[in-house]
């Protein structure tokens, strides 16, 4: 009987090494999938989004400046990474604002696509960003959503 365990143990361990290297690169379940399944832009950095974003869609007056401060959240500079990144979103508290490396689970990716929100999509009343001006924002999420 012995010979007959080691066999069938052997073989486990070969068709268990078989289908790792079928599967190719193995991800955890809580790890996201990609979302658009492109490249990840080096460039899509804090610093552009807001620059090229917040600063002049979404911190002007009586949206998310220090005066309006739509959802409790301000967008100037200076202040907006410490009110995003990390932080519970107002609309959706089980929801990140911005959750590093997750755009979809990010509740402000989700506000400027307009996908699975609460209230409406933004910027308000539009006109909405462009495709491209999401995805910098989508790649600055991916990247882990650093301060540079």
């Amino acid at each position: 009987m012995l010979p007959y365990v080691s066999f069938m143990r052997s073989c486990l361990i070969v068709v268990a090494l078989l289908l790792l290297t079928a599967c190719g690169e193995l991800k955890s379940p809580t790890e996201p999938d990609d979302v658009g399944g492109d490249p990840i832009d080096p460039n899509a950095t804090f610093t552009r989004v807001q620059n090229e974003i917040f600063t002049p869609t979404c911190a002007v007056i009586g949206c998310h400046d220090p005066l309006g401060q739509e959802s409790q959240m301000i967008l100037s500079a200076g202040r907006a990474y410490g009110m995003i990144v990390s932080q519970p979103s107002v609309e959706m508290p089980s929801l990140s604002r911005i959750k590093p490396g997750d755009p979809a689970n990010s509740y402000m990716y989700r506000k400027i696509t307009g996908s699975g929100i609460t209230g409406e999509r933004m910027p308000f009343g539009g006109p909405y960003l462009s495709d491209e001006k999401i995805k910098l924002v989508r790649d600055w999420i991916r990247r882990g959503a650093p301060n540079d």
